[in-house]
Formats: structure tokens, sequence, C-alpha cells
């Protein structure tokens, strides 16, 4: 277990994320001929996995959430066990980079943490919303009026909602920790996007253009703690329709990184496009992916589906 521990740098939260932003089972029809057919089948955890299998390729998806609350604590038995059986691990995304670019986000951190001139939050939210942000200020006794909207979205999260705090481990530092254990290699995911492209998307985007994720924080602001607290248990009950209907899922969805227009689609190519790759791989390759990658419309699960797959394990969108 674990207890988050705020930092006063910006500069280091920052360059935390530039560096780095889910058992083999096949069983095969004895009918089935053709290479491409695609078998999905699931065992059940305290983690949605979804196995994906094509001739003797082995895919397994892990729909992993960050912040998973301590009150909501779930089993790592089947997971751990998925881990020792697969060939590789994938896991977080790789972007290429330099020093350059960290030194760069440091020496302008300022611009990361202030609305630009004298302009404050209600020079871009409507008054509706400002209200609605002027309410939650009062109740958490904290004043975001100067804040840049990059990391208002975060505080809004932590100090309304108490999300980020005493949680428990996420699937993706289990996977880590089984992997290292069984000396399985673990690989990131290669985004197409520079280091100095990300750092360039966080100095220079205007704040009208974070207004979705600052709504969507403002939301779950609003929702407080037992919006965590039902998060949590939803994912690890494997209700995967309400953790995507949460305003806490749907404010990391809206918010930087996936929110932002240019950067999470590339996001999203990459991890597309490993785990397609992955399934022309020999042996079995476990993805340690979002959740929302997976269960989103038009997501992997989709895609898959959408190719004829037959998929067995948690429901991830509504029954018709």
């Amino acid at each position: 277990m674990k207890r988050t521990i705020r930092t006063k740098s910006v500069a280091l939260a920052c360059a935390f994320i530039v560096a780095g932003l889910a058992a083999p089972v096949v069983a095969q029809d004895a009918e089935a001929t053709q290479v491409e057919d695609v078998i999905v089948t699931a065992r059940r955890s305290g983690a949605p996995i979804w196995e994906v299998t094509r001739g003797d390729h082995t895919v397994i998806l892990v729909g992993e959430i960050s912040g998973v609350p301590e009150a909501t604590p779930w089993s790592a038995a089947a997971l751990e066990a998925a881990t020792a059986r697969s060939q590789r691990v994938m896991s977080g995304i790789g972007v290429r980079g330099s020093f350059s670019d960290v030194f760069r986000l440091i020496w302008r951190a300022r611009t990361l943490t202030r609305l630009p001139g004298q302009t404050t939050s209600a020079d871009y939210l409507e008054p509706a919303w400002q209200a609605r942000l002027d309410a939650i200020e009062a109740r958490v006794g904290e004043d975001y009026s100067r804040k840049s909207f990059l990391l208002t979205p975060g505080d809004l999260l932590r100090d309304g909602a108490g999300y980020g705090e005493d949680t428990t481990d996420d699937a993706g530092e289990v996977v880590r920790r089984a992997a290292r254990k069984a000396r399985t290699p673990v690989r990131p995911v290669e985004a197409a996007t520079r280091g100095d492209q990300l750092v360039e998307d966080l100095l220079s985007a205007p704040p009208a253009t974070r207004l979705v994720c600052m709504h969507a924080a403002i939301a779950a602001a609003e929702a407080g703690p037992e919006a965590v607290l039902a998060r949590g248990q939803a994912w690890t009950r494997l209700r995967i329709t309400e953790v995507m209907s949460s305003p806490i899922q749907q404010a990391l969805e809206q918010c930087w990184p996936w929110g932002d227009p240019t950067l999470g689609p590339q996001l999203k190519t990459a991890w597309v496009t490993s785990i397609e790759t992955a399934l022309n791989e020999p042996g079995v390759t476990m993805a340690v992916a979002p959740l929302g990658l997976l269960a989103e419309a038009g997501g992997v699960l989709d895609r898959l589906e959408a190719q004829g797959a037959t998929i067995e394990g948690p429901l991830w969108k509504p029954e018709p």
C-alpha cells in the first residue's frame, strides 16, 4: 500500500509526466482453421483482464485505472499468475526526449503554474462554471483563480474529491513487480511524439483549449470522495460501464494527456498499433493499458469485436 506524497516542485512533477505517462490460455475451437480468427477469453480477478488469442499468439489485456483507494482492496493473485506466464509485458508510454527538454520545462515552469498575464479563471470560464468553482474553493479553502488550467484540474480532483490520496497498488505496479520476479522483460509503448513536442504542448496551449477538462474536473470535485470510492469499487468488481461513467474517470479522460487534441490521439494510436502488432508475436504478451483506451466507444475492445472476435469476460459497454 502507499500514500500519496505531495511535492512542492512543479518542475519535478512535470518531469515525471514527460518521462512516462493492461496466462496464456489458448482455448481454440477444434474446427477453427483460419488463423485470422480471434478468440477472446477472460479470467476474473481483482482487475479486469481480457485474453485475446489469434492462432498461437496471445495478448492479455489488463484494464488499468489510477488512484484505486485503499478502501477498495483487490486480489492480485490472478494478475500475478498471468504475468508469470507471459513472455513479455507492455506497460507505460515511452517518449523520445532529451535533458534539454526537461531543462526547458524547468526554466519555464512558471508558465505552467499561472494563467497568462493578470488573467483569472473568470476570464475564461462562463459565469455558471465560475460560480461552481467558487463554491468548491469555499468548501476546500483554496484559491484557484490564478492557477494554470493545466494544474488546476489535478488540484480539484485531489482537494475536492480526495483523488490520489490513500491509494492501493495500481495494476501496473503489481505486474511490474511480478515481471521482475519472473525476469520477464517489460517495455513501454513507443509513441510517435517527441519530448520537445510534449513540452511545447504543455507550455503553449492556451487556457481556452483546456475548458472541457476544467468543466469535467469541476464536476468531479463536486461529486466528492464518494465518487472516488464508487469508481474503485466498480473497478475491483469488474463493472466496467460504471467506471467509465464515473465523473472521476470522465475528468481523467478529458484532461491532459489523453484529452489533449494533439497528444491524445497519438498516444491512442501508439497503443492500438502495439497491441495489434503483439497479436503477430509468438507466445504471450501482456499489455497493461489504460481502461479508458480499452473500453471507450471505438476503443481496442470495440475494434476487436468489429473484427469478428468472440469476447468473454467483463462487459465493457451498456447492453443493448
